[in-house]
């Protein structure tokens, strides 16, 4: 059995350790209630956006040519380059949730085509870095503070490589909060936009007016709307990825705080123990330190 100064050093250690678990809760918390509410005042307009997609898909022919839908089926799988924006977190003790997105984005890797990583966070980074992975670095951004100017930055690079043909795809993988105990990893295409992916259960678009003529013409609104989607797109994930960080990071650090006074219950009954076993140990040796001098007393 440790002896009680050991046992007293650990518990303090253990105590040091909670009031950072503890801080880092509260600050996970906080960063995570700002982002929901930025997701949240943000949704609706790019909601709009995409009901304004789908009226103008309602007024065009089924087999839409628009360059953003262009599927180009003429390339063979194996010659398809891909390119995928995979959001991770800036720094680790947010248990799965970094594991799970690096996890589909290595299973992304082995698809068939060409596939090109375009990462967001230093873990991420470091990560792929070390697996030698064709891994683009030019979005060397931090994703703690997630920004329309980010987001507009990367939808450009990424429109500007598919339209000019560098890329024949664009998919990001991020994390979906549905709730604050459920947090999924997935992926979503980007490019080339698909025409059902705007359709409702209704149709496209809702008939809450007609549209009897579009200027310059349909393609040229698609042409101008879709960016600015796209950037909504990529920054609604962007926030939801930076939600879902610090929510599992609460998780964590709630789990840590458990497991740290459960330790420090356990080492409280050991100290408990060490100590009676000193106390008896102490008396043990007065008596009998007693009883020895009372023996030589009477001899």
């Amino acid at each position: 059995m440790a002896n009680m100064k050991e046992i007293q050093d650990r518990m303090k250690s253990i105590r040091d350790t909670m009031k950072i678990t503890n801080a880092m809760y509260m600050i996970s918390s906080s960063k995570m209630k700002r982002a929901q509410k930025i997701l949240k005042d943000t949704e609706p307009y790019f909601y709009s956006m995409q009901d304004a997609i789908a009226r103008v898909l309602r007024h065009m022919p089924e087999n839409v040519e628009n360059k953003y839908f262009d599927q180009r089926t003429q390339i063979e799988p194996e010659k398809r380059k891909t390119g995928t924006i995979v959001i991770t977190g800036d720094k680790g003790l947010a248990g799965a949730y970094n594991h799970n997105v690096l996890k589909m984005a290595e299973e992304k890797m082995k698809k068939t085509g060409e596939q090109k990583l375009y990462v967001l966070g230093e873990l991420g980074r470091h990560y792929f870095s070390k697996k030698k992975a064709n891994v683009d670095t030019t979005f060397r951004y931090t994703v703690q503070k997630p920004t329309i100017h980010r987001s507009r930055n990367i939808a450009e690079r990424m429109i500007s490589e598919f339209l000019s043909g560098k890329l024949d795809a664009v998919d990001i993988i991020y994390t979906r909060m549905d709730s604050a105990v459920w947090m999924e990893a997935e992926e979503m295409r980007l490019l080339p936009m698909k025409r059902k992916a705007f359709q409702g259960p209704e149709g496209l678009g809702e008939l809450h007016n007609e549209v009897i003529a579009m200027s310059p013409c349909a393609d040229d609104v698609l042409s101008s709307i879709i960016p600015n989607y796209l950037i909504g797109m990529i920054y609604g994930c962007l926030v939801e990825s930076y939600s879902s960080e610090h929510n599992s990071r609460m998780t964590a650090m709630e789990s840590s705080t458990k497991s740290a006074k459960e330790m420090l219950r356990e080492l409280s009954i050991q100290y408990n123990r060490a100590r009676q076993a000193a106390i008896t140990q102490e008396i043990t040796e007065v008596v009998s330190g007693a009883n020895a001098q009372r023996r030589k007393y009477r001899s």
